[in-house]
């Protein structure tokens, strides 16, 4: 076999060997992608039962307040007062 044609089997080899790590890489960044695909929606998740969890503990504490006082009727209905407030802001918000 003539020079040439050992260099030239060479570089079909490097090739080969160039194109079968492509494809294996480009399976591994797919499989990449889409675990990070799942970690998104996972993190999604997480923080959206954060946020309920903190809305939860938050109208807690406000019930908290006006369970174990002796405040006024002033005071309590006030305190009503805000809480319609926050909840018309949550209906603004939820009608965006």
């Amino acid at each position: 076999m003539s020079v040439i044609a050992k260099k030239l089997d060479q570089v079909l080899d490097r090739t080969q060997k160039l194109v079968d790590l492509s494809k294996a890489l480009q399976e591994h960044n797919d499989l990449l992608n889409l675990e990070n695909e799942h970690m998104k929606v996972a993190l999604e998740t997480s923080e959206n039962k954060r946020k309920d969890l903190e809305e939860k503990l938050r109208v807690l504490k406000m019930a908290k307040s006006l369970e174990g006082s002796s405040e006024k009727t002033l005071d309590i209905k006030q305190k009503i007062n805000e809480f319609v407030r926050e909840i018309d802001k949550c209906i603004v918000l939820l009608n965006k």
